[in-house]
């Protein structure tokens, strides 16, 4: 599985990184999301699925 952040779309709302800590490294200047890695490691997999569908913006895909 891959994870992608759309740069654009993503308002700093930080729910990503609550539902997949691991997942997801939020700036220190605005908040907005970047993946820890476009591959998702075995186990987080859930958890990404979840902060996919906790984003207000749906700034994050999968594949």
């Amino acid at each position: 599985m891959k994870v992608q952040v759309d740069s654009h779309r993503c308002q700093g709302h930080t729910l990503c990184a609550m539902a997949a800590p691991d997942s997801f490294e939020l700036s220190d200047i605005d908040g907005h999301s970047t993946p820890v890695s476009e591959d998702v490691p075995a186990g987080q997999e859930e958890d990404v699925r979840e902060a996919v569908r906790s984003c207000p913006e749906q700034a994050i895909s999968i594949s």
